[in-house]
């Protein structure tokens, strides 16, 4: 992945993070998308020890005008994209009963129209180099838990539009495909509202839910991603 231009949304945090230092480490040249300045500042700087030079771009995903003026940028100071990493996602409680509309709209927007329109732009971008794309989705996609319904509904969504991507751009080269993590020690659930007591809770019930008795690292998802995205998954798609 030497001097591949990859795309990392979400990466002030958690899975899109350590996702950004594997391929910066690599000797890629990351673009870190995120919305918290002084997160993607960090990253930054601890990318300047790696092989590779990580560029920061404070973004919000939910403003299409935004994703344009990042793909303006993107072709102006680089040229190209290699690989698109969308990682970027939130999470809230709730039930049929109780979850707002305003709150489904924010999860659909965050979760999967952004990603949708991520990919759309970044098809021109990738069709020259026959690069690829990596969604970040959940074992919530194919699998449904209580209390988290628009949540689920989003990576469900996230996992038909990996598939029929890969299908629409299988004929372009383009290989599309996913990841469905289980519990991923991170900010993830903290910012969707969980106190840190309830966290902790929810971390020692992942030990037994979990067949490897703990949850995991977003350091081992990045491993998985990065996998994808390189040429050891030449074959791989939807």
């Amino acid at each position: 992945m030497q001097d591949k231009v990859v795309i990392v949304t979400g990466a002030s945090s958690g899975i899109g993070y350590a996702t950004a230092l594997k391929f910066a480490e690599a000797g890629s040249k990351v673009i870190a998308i995120g919305r918290n300045q002084s997160a993607l500042k960090e990253l930054r700087d601890e990318s300047v020890t790696l092989a590779g030079k990580i560029k920061e771009q404070l973004t919000d995903l939910r403003e299409t005008s935004q994703i344009d003026r990042l793909f303006t940028s993107i072709m102006d100071n680089f040229g190209r994209v290699d690989v698109l990493v969308n990682s970027a996602g939130i999470i809230a409680t709730g039930s049929l009963f109780d979850t707002e509309l305003d709150s489904w709209d924010k999860m659909m927007d965050i979760n999967l129209r952004s990603m949708f329109y991520m990919m759309k732009k970044s098809v021109p971008f990738l069709t020259k180099g026959q690069g690829n794309i990596v969604n970040v989705s959940s074992v919530a996609g194919p699998r449904a838990f209580p209390n988290v319904l628009a949540y689920c509904v989003s990576k469900a969504g996230v996992d038909q539009l990996t598939r029929c991507a890969a299908l629409e751009l299988a004929p372009k080269s383009i290989r599309v495909n996913a990841v469905n993590p289980g519990v991923v020690v991170s900010n993830l659930h903290k910012r969707g509202g969980m106190n840190e007591a309830d966290y902790e809770a929810f971390l020692n019930h992942s030990n037994t839910s979990h067949p490897l008795g703990r949850p995991g690292r977003p350091d081992e998802v990045a491993d998985l991603i990065y996998f994808l995205a390189s040429e050891s998954a030449s074959w791989i798609t939807g």
